[in-house]
């Protein structure tokens, strides 16, 4: 689904070793929601869950309407 910008989105800089699964357990405490943080960063290459260290990241903040737009694109 489209992850539309939100003014409560949080932003980070990446560190050395930061992996979209890990920031997803970091920020939703559920890894498997590594693919929400690597389509709102589409900006990084989207074959590996390497984020390149010192970039700005987006960690999107409305996750319940991603959830509810993907379910409904994948039913």
């Amino acid at each position: 689904p489209e992850i539309p910008l939100d003014e409560n989105d949080t932003y980070v800089i990446s560190q050395a070793g930061d992996r979209f699964d890990l920031l997803a357990n970091q920020y939703y405490s559920d890894y498997t929601l590594w693919w929400v943080i690597s389509i709102a960063n589409e900006n990084f290459q989207q074959n590996s869950m390497i984020v390149p260290e010192g970039q700005q990241v987006r960690i999107p903040s409305n996750l319940p309407s991603i959830l509810s737009n993907f379910e409904k694109i994948n039913s």
